[in-house]
């Protein structure tokens, strides 16, 4: 069983002035989830004569089971009514990592567009570079960012070498002190996911059940919410620390530091509230290019596609 890389530090992203008036309206930090009752499932190194499905690989749900947003052949699909399995990372094998992006939407985010107080929580120059460079690439979405952007939703699932996962409707926590982060009610915490799953779905493309929690904040009862769901929590071993930076070189530092084989490395497409990760992103595919990594699909990397 491969051993968990420990999340980045995230004491430098929150300045003590700044940080209790930026949590509402900015990418939360993350952090390493709750562990109580917390099913991991790491992934499994493949055999050398006949390799074996990995640990994370999808169940199929019984056949005509319907599925909000989605069937049960698509990647992180898992049986429903089943506790979602959590996964870090994929198979330390080979060379593929997982570039995802969250696309956070707070109802703070949204009004601050509406007054023109922010110009844009979409940063294009990201989806241009990794358009240009043909990079492959998952997107955390939530339903707010998707009915704020709908034309760059479009845009997103019209590319063979983008998928498409979930990331809540408006980011709230769902786990108390998530960050300082509005808390959702425990009775909405489904039909909040679902209701994602369902907007994305409407602009096809490669949609997946993967799922991630706000912060990476979760225990068991977030998880048992979310088992009618038929999916998989995705958190993540390599957080880039983009919320907040002032400067790419963290940013890069972070994201390269601690990557491996099967990495899965967190960033963010918020320009607004992550404004260095288009400086970033450059160095960081250089960097993994140097060593030997490169970037591939979520499902992919995770041994689901």
């Amino acid at each position: 069983m491969p051993v968990k890389i420990s999340r980045v530090s995230l004491v430098a992203l929150l300045g003590a002035a700044a940080a209790a008036a930026a949590l509402l309206t900015a990418p939360s930090p993350l952090r390493t989830p709750a562990s109580a009752g917390i099913v991991r499932i790491p992934a499994t190194e493949p055999a050398a004569q006949s390799p074996a499905p990995p640990a994370t690989a999808p169940t199929s749900a019984p056949s005509g089971t319907a599925r909000p947003g989605g069937g049960p052949d698509l990647p992180g699909a898992t049986p429903i009514g089943s506790l979602p399995p959590v996964v870090d990372h994929g198979p330390r094998t080979g060379n593929k990592v997982a570039l995802t992006f969250d696309a956070d939407m707070t109802e703070a985010m949204r009004h601050q567009l509406r007054s023109g107080a922010v110009r844009s929580y979409a940063n294009l120059k990201i989806i241009e570079r990794l358009e240009r460079e043909r990079v492959p690439a998952t997107f955390f979405l939530t339903g707010m960012w998707v009915e704020q952007y709908p034309a760059l939703t479009r845009r997103l699932a019209a590319n063979p070498r983008f998928e498409l996962a979930n990331h809540t409707y408006g980011h709230l926590a769902f786990t108390p002190d998530c960050y300082g982060l509005p808390r959702i009610a425990d009775r909405k915490m489904t039909a909040d996911v679902a209701r994602t799953f369902d907007l994305v779905a409407e602009y096809g493309g490669r949609q997946t059940r993967y799922f991630r929690f706000p912060g990476l904040c979760h225990d068991r009862q977030a998880l048992e919410a979310l088992a009618p769901l038929g999916l998989t929590v995705v958190d993540g071993d390599v957080v880039s620390g983009d919320p907040f930076a002032k400067s790419w070189r963290p940013v890069v530092r972070a994201a390269l530091d601690g990557v491996r084989p099967g990495s899965v490395i967190i960033l963010h497409v918020t320009e607004a509230n992550a404004p260095m990760t288009d400086e970033a992103l450059p160095h960081i595919l250089a960097g993994l290019a140097e060593r030997g990594l490169e970037p591939a699909p979520l499902s992919e990397v995770l041994g689901q596609g």
